[in-house]
């Protein structure tokens, strides 16, 4: 698919500058750059978010009355060990 953008001089002399710096052509630093913040933008998807934690409270069977409680604190514990995604 092709799609069409307007750049001011400025921008544009941006744009030829970092991808020659970068080594590929100012299509790819586009693709790369669109990847990138549109990955930010729209986060992850929430499995992969919970990845780590799916599975990981025990109980002990039957109404799990107080599985929220250990599931904030292991969100807690793990908040505690992970750096913050930009």
């Amino acid at each position: 698919m092709v799609k069409s953008v307007r750049l001011d001089k400025d921008l544009e002399a941006r744009l030829s500058e970092s991808a020659r710096m970068a080594g590929v052509s100012e299509s790819e630093f586009i693709r790369a750059a669109i990847d990138e913040r549109s990955r930010a933008t729209l986060g992850e998807g929430l499995e992969s978010r919970l990845t780590g934690l799916i599975g990981a409270v025990q109980t002990k069977g039957g109404r799990a009355t107080s599985a929220h409680q250990r599931f904030r604190e292991l969100q807690r514990r793990k908040a505690r060990t992970t750096k913050p995604r930009r």
